[in-house]
């Protein structure tokens, strides 16, 4: 075989530098997918708080979509290119990235294998979800490592049948996850309806803490919410975004009053919900999620003000 043969051609440099970079978008967006999956599933308390149908999720789908299907294609070529031309087995590109590839994936099991023994070592308790994390660490990196180290051997070149199975395989997996989070997000249409949602929740919130500053201000809570809107002040209470209308204000009493918005949809991420009065002396943090859970339709959240945490200013 001579030199001329070995020499690697813009094509195959292009075709495995893009090969071998989608292939660990594809595997990453996975592993980030499953791990999402098994946070909600064993409702994880650090990210129960957080917004779990949000960025990431999406983004990760998204990059399957794309970029997976890429991989594929680009494989196949490959693949086809060397079985038309055994002698581009030997090409420098494709060695060096499928040692790369081996590299980075016997490291990864090898640190995966480590956190493990440490916290079993450690006496920490070994949780399903944690666990499963390192199943899919193992399952997904171990199948890349096992598929480039059979690739190395010319093994999917020799066998077209074996690999057409490969490829149904994995791609029957990475279809299931994709189905697996437009199941767990719902459509497009149903994001949007839960994105006014999360407009309105923040709506609330800002009028919220416009009619505490108001209460302190005045020794009184506004009668309607006209009141709070000053144009000298630049004060302009928010709209529901969806319908344009005002947010229902309902005085109750000196110290108590209701807001009000109609949702889409239930709030997710917090287990049934339950729509109770809640003291605003118990309210723990500027638009937190956990004190607007609401229901579906008109949502009412009860507030009542405790003048020893919410003085007034200059009380005469």
């Amino acid at each position: 075989m001579d030199d001329l043969k070995l020499k690697t051609t813009p094509k195959d440099f292009f075709l495995w530098v893009g090969a071998v970079i989608s292939l660990y978008i594809s595997a990453v967006s996975l592993l980030v997918l499953l791990f999402e999956y098994i946070d909600i599933l064993f409702v994880n308390s650090l990210v129960n708080s957080q917004d779990l149908y949000s960025g990431t999720i999406r983004f990760s789908i998204a990059s399957l979509i794309v970029i997976f299907p890429l991989y594929l294609y680009l494989t196949s070529v490959i693949n086809k290119d060397i079985r038309a031309n055994p002698q581009k087995r030997e090409i420098g590109v494709r060695r060096w990235l499928i040692f790369l590839t081996l590299f980075v994936s016997g490291i990864t099991i090898i640190v995966d294998l480590i956190v493990l023994i440490n916290k079993f070592l450690g006496g920490e308790e070994l949780t399903y979800g944690f666990i499963l994390k390192v199943l899919s660490i193992f399952i997904i990196i171990g199948g890349v490592f096992l598929y480039y180290f059979y690739d190395i051997h010319n093994k999917w070149e020799n066998s077209k049948s074996a690999s057409k199975i490969i490829c149904l395989v994995v791609s029957t997996i990475v279809l299931s996850a994709i189905v697996g989070g437009f199941l767990i997000m719902g459509s497009p249409q149903t994001q949007r309806l839960i994105r006014f949602d999360q407009g309105k929740t923040r709506d609330l919130s800002r009028i919220q803490w416009q009619i505490v500053d108001f209460y302190r201000q005045k020794d009184r809570l506004p009668k309607t919410l006209k009141e709070i809107e000053d144009p000298l002040t630049g004060i302009i209470l928010p709209k529901d975004s969806q319908t344009g209308k005002e947010y229902k204000y309902i005085l109750k009493d000196n110290l108590k009053f209701d807001i009000c918005a109609n949702f889409n949809k239930e709030s997710r991420g917090y287990g049934k919900i339950q729509i109770s009065s809640v003291a605003l002396k118990n309210y723990s943090g500027y638009g937190s999620d956990k004190n607007w859970i609401h229901s579906e339709g008109e949502t009412c959240f009860e507030r009542t003000i405790d003048p020893d945490k919410f003085p007034v200013i200059n009380k005469q």
